[in-house]
């Protein structure tokens, strides 16, 4: 079966979609297969791998709906995006998304949706959701369908605001909804050694969340913001880049954490 993970923070800005892309296209690098899935109707993930979203003919707004099977939304064609291949697939969002609370308002068991829909997903060994910064009806999807959930932070003093409520959220989902979830991975961002601010922020965040926090930071690296603009990960872009590097060690934990 496919470990699903969703990556969350409610907090813009933190390397959410760049986490997703890179730990996506590394654990792909080291012969996993894996599905991303565009959660956010802002649609970061999709135009991130180059895809305009009002271009696709089907996405996952039409699977939620039931309107497009599993198979008829998945890209895996080269194609329409280099790193698009039969290792790593997209499931891509769209604008209409945002208005998916006011279309499934009367739906049941709307919060399982997306559990449902990932059912016939199992040749994949990781599925990466990525949610949108909200804690609404989507992300409650993404944690509902998920067994983990990774957290991305930035190095900084402002990271571990609003951090009580992402934690309350899944703790009444794993109570409510999903047994099996589990905040498993704190993934330290836009690190800089240098500076003692970074340095004493990583402390503060290994005291809280313990061995949650995984031991490869990402650092600060220039190539890792341009990758997006081409369309491209960050192994394709920049393969001998630090962003390469930290995002390559950072898979290697992801598998040695799942054992597989």
């Amino acid at each position: 079966m496919a470990k699903i993970i969703s990556l969350v923070n409610q907090k813009g800005g933190v390397g959410k979609t760049t986490c997703t892309i890179n730990i996506g296209a590394g654990l792909a690098k080291l012969n996993k297969k894996v599905l991303l899935v565009d959660l956010d109707p802002q649609a970061c993930l999709t135009n991130s791998l180059g895809i305009a979203p009002d271009e696709v003919d089907s996405s996952i707004f039409e699977l939620l709906k039931k309107e497009a099977s599993l198979e008829e939304v998945v890209l895996n064609d080269n194609s329409q995006c280099p790193i698009l291949s039969s290792q790593l697939a997209l499931l891509p969002s769209c604008m209409d998304l945002s208005g998916i609370d006011v279309e499934l308002s009367d739906t049941p068991g709307r919060e399982f949706l997306l559990k449902e829909s990932l059912k016939g997903a199992s040749e994949f060994d990781y599925i990466l959701v990525d949610c949108p910064p909200s804690l609404g009806l989507l992300t409650l999807n993404g944690l509902t369908a998920s067994q983990e959930v990774y957290i991305p932070l930035q190095t900084e003093f402002l990271a571990l605001q609003g951090m009580s409520r992402l934690l309350e959220t899944a703790k009444v989902v794993k109570e409510r909804l999903n047994s099996d979830l589990e905040v498993t991975g704190i993934i330290g961002t836009r690190y800089d050694k240098r500076k003692v601010l970074n340095r004493e922020v990583i402390e503060k965040i290994g005291d809280y969340f313990g061995d949650k926090l995984f031991g490869t930071l990402i650092r600060e690296n220039i190539a890792l913001a341009e990758a997006p603009s081409y369309g491209e990960d960050i192994f394709t872009y920049k393969p001998g880049s630090n962003g390469a590097r930290d995002y390559l060690s950072l898979c290697k934990e992801i598998i040695e954490k799942k054992g597989a």
